[in-house]
């Protein structure tokens, strides 16, 4: 399985979206909810240089959000990097 992780929020439709393509591609991930965490978020804010939701990593690859892992699906690059983190 990939090894990836999402920071996220209940109600983000960002959130959502990426979910549906990781799911879609059967990517197993770690979900962070960060809307009731302070701590968290601060964390993920710190990790990544910024405070939007969600915040992706495959493996240790910061990939930043949605629209960074759909424009990834769409120039094709995205099955090949989550390949080189399969377990």
């Amino acid at each position: 399985m990939a090894q990836v992780s999402l920071y996220t929020t209940r109600f983000c439709p960002f959130c959502v979206r990426a979910k549906m393509l990781l799911e879609a591609k059967n990517v197993t991930y770690t979900e962070v909810p960060v809307d009731v965490d302070p701590a968290e978020r601060r964390r993920m804010a710190t990790r990544a240089g910024a405070n939007t939701v969600p915040q992706i990593w495959i493996g240790e690859q910061h990939i930043g959000g949605c629209d960074e892992l759909y424009q990834l699906e769409r120039e094709g690059l995205l099955d090949g990097l989550l390949g080189e983190h399969y377990e």
